[in-house]
């Protein structure tokens, strides 16, 4: 599915509303529960800053709650782009692309050179998942003639195939500060789907699971040392994770709900963010921290809401929430100004996926005027 496949509007990229898999059963709520702030604070919103050389904006007239800020990035020569992951100041981003031949390739944005094909990608169908804190190293998969795999690219060293746990697939979701840490998933001998932590020198390490036969690792820590993701338990139900190599793989429960997931961490690893079904059903973002425990971070005026990246400190999250007229929309949360509409690129919906170390910088997707999605770049002073 392209980010053009707006039939069950999820795309490609982390999960919109994950219907699909959602699990079945009954679980009891683990935890600390509590709502944070359910409706954007406009009064203390961040202010946007123009746009940089080789993007183009702010889309002034897009259905915002301010005069513009969200950057398009462009495009590859097709109709569409997604931007994955930024780097910690925030200067380079990395997606994917459709290329003007039809392609689907991996790039690397920055001010001065623009949207450019990873070096030694350009004749493979990629897609990028994460970038190094120095922008140096980036993680994704790749097709192969062996199946998708999970790599790790740099300018000195190239592509690498990171290999399976035994199996045919694997994807890299993460990758650590210094690029030495890879995590994602990948399959087994036996065809089950286990979260995995590479190194050089330990290879794909299988994480295990919370008693299911199925796990996903999506972020790591700056250090590399604690991974999180989302596991199926004993009973068959999905539920966000927290790992150390010392106390392993820790179930963070739900919002009330039946299942949950985790898609980022703070540099130190105390806090995650992800999703969590309430006791309504509704898939909402939160926070979570080990005093705090779970935190339903609210939405933009409708049900639904997701956490897919935070700053370094754990201050500042991105996701993507519904509005009340039933579109959704980029949200950039703080404690004080609670979770700000990012607006989009004059079309109805977007999505934030990633944002820089100190939470001034977000990237992510968004519709233009006429329904294409573009990678765009938001930024603030505060």
């Amino acid at each position: 599915m392209t980010p053009l496949d707006t039939s069950a509007r999820a795309l490609r990229a982390p999960r919109l509303i994950d219907r699909a898999r959602r699990p079945l059963g009954m679980a009891a709520v683990i935890g600390t529960i509590t709502l944070l702030s359910s409706v954007g604070a406009t009064a203390q919103a961040a202010k946007p800053l123009p746009c940089l050389p080789n993007s183009s904006g702010p889309t002034t007239s897009a259905p915002t709650p301010y005069p513009g800020g969200m950057c398009n990035l462009g495009t590859l020569g097709g109709d569409w782009s997604v931007a994955r992951a930024v780097s910690a100041d925030g200067a380079v981003v990395v997606g994917e692309a459709k290329t003007s031949v039809g392609n689907e390739r991996a790039f690397r944005w920055t001010k001065d050179e623009g949207m450019q094909v990873l070096e030694g990608l350009s004749g493979i169908s990629s897609e990028v998942r994460a970038i190094s804190a120095d922008g140096a190293v980036v993680v994704g998969r790749a097709k192969t003639t062996y199946g998708d795999r999970a790599f790790r690219w740099s300018k000195d060293s190239g592509l690498q195939n990171l290999g399976t746990l035994g199996g045919k697939y694997s994807d890299a979701r993460s990758v650590s500060a210094d690029g030495a840490v890879v995590v994602g998933w990948a399959y087994t001998s036996v065809g089950n789907q286990r979260a995995f932590r590479w190194t050089k020198d330990g290879g794909m390490q299988d994480l295990g699971t919370l008693g299911g036969k199925y796990s996903e690792a999506n972020a790591v820590s700056a250090d590399g040392t604690v991974v999180v993701g989302e596991s199926l338990i004993s009973n068959n139900l999905i539920r966000a994770f927290r790992w150390t190599k010392d106390g392993g793989m820790q179930d963070l429960g739900t919002l009330g709900g039946k299942h949950s997931r985790a898609y980022g961490v703070s540099a130190d690893g105390s806090v995650v963010v992800g999703y969590a079904l309430n006791f309504n059903g509704r898939e909402r973002a939160f926070r979570w921290t080990e005093d705090g425990g779970m935190q339903d971070l609210g939405a933009l005026g409708g049900d639904y809401s997701m956490a897919y990246g935070v700053s370094a400190d754990g201050t500042v999250v991105v996701g993507v929430a519904y509005t009340s007229d039933g579109n959704y929309r980029a949200f950039r949360w703080t404690k004080d100004g609670g979770m700000q509409d990012l607006g989009t690129l004059g079309g109805e919906s977007s999505v934030a996926v990633g944002v820089s170390a100190d939470g001034t910088v977000v990237v992510g997707y968004a519709e233009n005027f006429i329904g294409n999605w573009r990678a765009f770049i938001w930024r603030t002073q505060n």
